[in-house]
């Protein structure tokens, strides 16, 4: 049997809900790449000074959910403050809402998606591999400041720092690596 013979369709349910007479729709499910999406979204505006800041996390991930499961429509002027937009969302209870309608395996993969990555984000910044792609990224922008450093290299400077090392040593010599006796 070919796999298009099933005739399999993508679930685009939805249920809704009244909120001020007016009826807000919201998906029951949500196809990969967007969940990811969301997901990469909420966690790259949640970093601060390269930490996750797990407030952030929470106002950035619900607010993108609204967004990305209902069928309401945000200004650009509106998707300005994300911050803001969670905190009108959160005190109308919006947010609950809309949450207690998507099923609960869905809301959970998600969250379980976002957790993950998170994860995953911090243990590949804490790696060899990020900090040398860190430090090539870089490298292009330090060759100016490289290549004054040794431009303006005068020896008989850092000869006087040898000498001065040397005599704060007792004398010894300090290109060594063994034990101070």
């Amino acid at each position: 049997m070919n796999f298009s013979d099933l005739g399999l369709k993508l679930n685009e349910k939805t249920r809704a809900f009244k909120f001020q007479d007016k009826e807000i729709k919201v998906k029951q499910y949500l196809p990969i790449d967007k969940k990811i999406t969301l997901v990469q979204i909420a966690l790259q505006q949640s970093m601060e000074n390269g930490v996750y800041n797990e407030g952030l996390i929470t106002a950035y991930f619900h607010t993108y959910v609204i967004m990305f499961y209902t069928d309401l429509e945000f200004t650009d002027e509106e998707k300005q403050n994300v911050l803001d937009l969670y905190d009108l969302l959160w005190s109308e209870n919006i947010i609950d809402s809309v949450i207690n309608l998507i099923p609960q395996e869905e809301i959970q993969e998600l969250g379980e998606m976002l957790n993950m990555q998170q994860r995953n984000n911090v243990t590949y910044k804490q790696s060899a591999a990020y900090l040398i792609g860190q430090f090539i990224n870089e490298l292009p922008n330090q060759m100016d400041k490289v290549s004054e450093i040794i431009n303006n290299f005068d020896p008989s400077k850092y000869q006087a720092i040898v000498d001065f090392a040397t005599a704060a040593n007792g004398g010894r010599n300090i290109n060594t690596n063994q034990p101070i006796d």
